[in-house]
């Protein structure tokens, strides 16, 4: 009869997951919390990031296929480039990448290759679009 006070005096062991030790439990579940804690951090950041990289491009004056198209423009330095909007078979799904096998952008090519494109700018696309249809048009209007 002793024994069975002693086994109802003692508190029921917390169920622990597969792979925790007792003495581990509580570190476990700290990181738990912290995975966690980190996982939604990044879910907000990433959500933020599109709308905040679209604004600083220049978004409600650009909409967001010519701000990939500037952005195409800017980087290979080849204002006949556009981007694919809804194309199954363009990358990363399938297809060849981006201006495959065209070497215009003004890069030191090399093992590691140093882009020589100026920095972007805050809404500094929408200058670049601009001038690049005025630009276009004068060429439209000198060739007439």
């Amino acid at each position: 009869m002793s024994t069975e006070s002693t086994t109802a005096a003692t508190p029921p062991e917390p169920e622990l997951q597969p792979g925790t030790t007792a003495p581990f439990a509580r570190m476990h579940r700290w990181l738990q919390r912290g995975i966690l804690v980190c996982l939604v951090a990044l879910v907000i950041e990433g959500s933020l990031t599109v709308p905040a990289l679209a604004l600083w491009y220049g978004w409600p004056t650009l909409s967001l296929t010519q701000i990939c198209d500037e952005m195409m423009k800017v980087r290979y330095s080849d204002d006949t480039l556009t981007c694919k909007q809804g194309a199954i078979d363009a990358p990363p799904l399938g297809g060849r990448p981006e201006a495959a096998g065209q070497r215009t952008a003004r890069d030191q090519w090399g093992v590691q290759p140093k882009p020589e494109w100026q920095h972007i700018g805050f809404r500094q696309l929408v200058k670049i679009h601009n001038d690049r249809i005025a630009r276009e048009k004068s060429q439209q209007q000198a060739h007439r």
